[in-house]
């Protein structure tokens, strides 16, 4: 039998979605700071290299950062809102059965 999950509840799916929301929103604040530092140390370091150089790096660091942020949050909210253990385990019983 499949137990409810708390994201159910649409209040509680609110909630839960809003807290991800403005853990993404904070992430991209950080990532455009790091990826602002990033690319002035690269300015710092060697000049106008390429522009091209400048537009992938702030791209590849954008695209990395804010896809890890996306997946952790996610799992994050599925941990955190009890939506794991909501689920349809068809060998509970033999784990049962093993100890």
């Amino acid at each position: 039998m499949t137990r409810p999950s708390r994201l159910d509840n649409p209040e509680y799916a609110a909630f839960a979605w809003a807290r991800y929301k403005r853990l993404m929103a904070w992430m991209f604040a950080f990532t455009l700071v790091v990826t602002g530092a990033a690319l002035g140390f690269f300015w710092y370091q060697y000049g106008m290299v390429s522009i091209h150089l400048y537009i992938a790096t702030a791209i590849a660091i954008i695209f990395s950062v804010m896809l890890t942020s996306a997946l952790m949050g996610l799992v994050f909210l599925s941990s955190g809102t009890g939506h794991d253990e909501a689920i349809d385990d068809p060998f509970a019983d033999l784990a049962d059965e093993d100890e």
